[in-house]
């Protein structure tokens, strides 16, 4: 009887961790299924690109994983049954051996009035065509507010601003205008934003969106034709409904190799999962983080059904890559722990790096079986074993 391997979600994580796996076990023990809910893979940190009228690659997961010996399922996940090691889709059941949870994450409104209503987000495909169609629709002179001062909020609207400069774009950010950044990358990035014309509101929360605009904590209005919210994600309650161990934000915990660290046979990579990185701090919710614990979960498994060696070094970061348009950018270089060290890139070689490293990402989730020797090992006794142990 082959190993069922069931991979849910074909985001950056999802889609590595089923392609590493096809390389490294072997088809005759194994089964390899994909689930997903949309027929194509997304570039997810392209969606403000998406959003301004950019158009992306078509990539349908059912070629990038032709002849892979992965199978993919286009249905969305309704349930998971970690008792019964069952998935329900909107189309039927599933049963598993082994579950990698990569359903990943979606903007939230942090339960602020009003955002649900009248403001859009580049949390995901969908959003981004809606916003996209939203903005092509705003006249010469209309107004735009972006709120939320992170990576999504500083891309998104330097974006907006770049592509359409006929607008009048404003940045509400809680804290200081890139506060994560060290002197050199933020002088640059306020460069950046009066290059653009974006008006930045700096300490500044959003209790309330309105049709017209936005209400500030100190009671101001900040007038917006169109308010696109980038505060933060939240990842889908399936996992908080399990048995699985999830944090109080409903993360499933998993330990240093991405396995949960209360079901064995589940292992949660991406922004779905709470895991430990270097010096033990909680890896951020990013594709930078989603890949390398594909990899890691992935590499992991077949170790334990192969008699293979387990990694158990924790993973740390190396930079942030901030695109701020399409000419311009910052690459912030970072200890292993996310801090932000001396060394920057800037301007236009900055711009280049950031699109470097998406078509790397992307080029590695649609060719999932190359770019590295495949070694497709049998699963041992003891693999057999450890799959009827945790049957």
């Amino acid at each position: 009887m082959k190993h069922r391997i069931v991979v849910l979600g074909a985001g950056y994580a999802g889609a590595s961790a089923a392609g590493r796996l096809a390389k490294r076990l072997h088809a005759d023990d194994t089964e390899i299924t994909i689930v997903n809910g949309d027929a194509d893979f997304v570039e997810r940190v392209r969606m403000h690109q998406l959003a301004t009228g950019q158009e992306l690659k078509h990539r349908p997961l059912a070629g990038m994983y032709k002849g892979t010996g992965v199978a993919v399922r286009v249905a969305k996940v309704a349930a998971v049954d970690v008792e019964a090691k069952t998935v329900a889709l909107d189309d039927g059941e599933i049963a598993y051996d082994t579950l990698v949870y990569a359903l990943g994450s979606a903007s939230t409104d942090h339960g602020v009035p009003g955002v649900a209503e009248h403001a859009h987000d580049i949390g995901g495909k969908g959003s981004a065509l809606r916003l996209r169609e939203r903005l092509a629709a705003l006249p010469a002179g209309g107004t735009v507010v972006v709120v939320g001062g992170g990576l999504t909020g500083l891309e998104g609207v330097t974006e907006i601003a770049e592509s359409r400069p006929d607008l009048d774009v404003a940045l509400a950010a809680r804290g200081e205008l890139g506060d994560w950044l060290n002197d050199k990358a933020r002088t640059h990035l306020r460069g950046v934003c009066e290059r653009l014309g974006i008006t930045v509101h700096e300490h500044t929360s959003v209790t309330a969106v309105e049709t017209g605009g936005v209400i500030t904590g100190d009671g101001e209005r900040i007038a917006a034709d169109v308010t696109v919210w980038t505060t933060g994600f939240a990842v889908h309650p399936i996992a908080k409904a399990t048995a699985l161990e999830v944090s109080d934000t409903g993360r499933i915990v998993v330990d240093g190799t991405m396995r949960s660290v209360s079901h064995p046979d589940v292992y949660a990579v991406g922004d779905a999962a709470l895991a430990p990185g270097a010096g033990d701090k909680p890896l951020r919710m990013s594709c930078a983080s989603g890949v390398p614990m594909a990899w890691r979960a992935a590499d992991t498994i077949a170790a334990r059904l192969t008699g293979g060696k387990i990694d158990t070094a924790p993973l740390g970061y190396t930079q942030q890559c901030v695109s701020l348009g399409r000419r311009d950018g910052v690459i912030q270089f970072v200890t292993a722990d996310d801090k932000a060290k001396p060394g920057l890139l800037k301007g236009r070689f900055a711009a280049r790096y950031k699109e470097l490293i998406c078509k790397s990402a992307a080029w590695g989730a649609a060719n999932p079986t190359l770019g590295m020797p495949v070694r497709r090992r049998r699963v041992t006794a003891e693999g057999t074993a450890l799959r009827e142990a945790t049957a």
